[in-house]
């Protein structure tokens, strides 16, 4: 009754599918390699030349996400002029003067809103706004905040931006390699649990790494495993929300600017989660 049991059939990768992705992953590699060295460079001078790094990432990330929410018609003037304020009051003045400059989003947005001739509804258009200019502009500002932390902020921020592109890689390659149970089908059918597993690992083997040699000075060998877990699970997600947000605008990536990697917002998309996270982390470890 019923046949003949089914077997399971795996369908074959194309050649073209192959190449694709080698493709893929040599054009990543090479993006990184060009890459690695100048953010570290400008990241190890510190001042001014981080806040010059932070500024074109938030500009070319910003006009990104205004190309990609164009259907929900930001108001990329406001979102500009807010998140570059946000960086500014975060090198000049810290969390507080960030915030400030953060606020002046909502302002100008709603003056903008009542004079544009856009259809769209104020709310849609002013959120859309504002979640640009906060979750670029206040997630590379917390980047500049932790780099201007006293006597570590160099080997801080070193730790973070390595941990993070170190998870990103190994959860990239492992998934691509390994990959069988897929980690957030609805949001990013490409993620898989096997990817994180190798991500995580990598995430906490460079924060351990890079934090060792202060372990009695800065932060304990406890206290760097435990940054590298906190990244490990928030750079993640970082990943995820932009991915929700493409799937919600119908779009792969959010640019070609850097190759395999996609657009700006497609490369900094878990440092905006991950840096925030790694301030308040290492605030709290240094005040105990």
């Amino acid at each position: 009754m019923g046949g003949p049991p089914r077997v399971a059939t795996t369908r074959p990768v194309s050649g073209r599918a192959r190449a694709r992705r080698l493709s893929e992953g040599i054009s990543r590699l090479l993006v990184a390699a060009v890459a690695i060295p100048i953010v570290l460079g400008l990241l190890y001078l510190g001042g001014w030349w981080a806040f010059a790094l932070a500024a074109v990432a938030a500009a070319i990330a910003l006009h990104e996400f205004w190309l990609l929410a164009r259907p929900l018609s930001p108001l990329a003037p406001a979102g500009y002029v807010g998140g570059l304020l946000a960086l500014l009051g975060a090198e000049l003045g810290g969390v507080t003067w960030m915030v400030g400059g953060l606020m002046t989003t909502f302002a100008l947005a709603f003056l903008l809103k009542g004079i544009s001739g856009s259809r769209q509804a104020p709310t849609v258009s002013i959120s859309a706004t504002v979640t640009a200019a906060v979750w670029i502009g206040a997630g590379l500002g917390f980047l500049l905040l932790v780099r201007d932390m006293p006597d570590h902020g160099r080997l801080a921020a070193f730790a973070v931006v390595l941990s993070v592109w170190a998870g990103d890689t190994f959860a990239y390659f492992g998934g691509r390699i390994f990959g069988r149970h897929k980690l957030a089908p609805a949001t990013s059918p490409g993620k898989t649990w096997e990817g994180f597993a190798f991500g995580t690992a990598a995430t906490i083997f460079v924060a351990f790494v890079t934090l060792y040699d202060s372990r009695d000075t800065y932060l304990s060998i406890g206290e760097a495993v435990a940054l590298g877990a906190v990244l490990a699970v928030v750079a993640p997600l970082g990943d995820l929300f932009e991915s929700l947000l493409k799937r919600d605008m119908k779009v792969k990536d959010t640019g070609t600017l850097l190759g395999g990697h996609g657009g700006m917002l497609d490369r900094i998309d878990a440092l905006l989660f991950a840096a925030p996270a790694a301030y308040f982390c290492i605030l709290a470890f240094l005040q105990h």
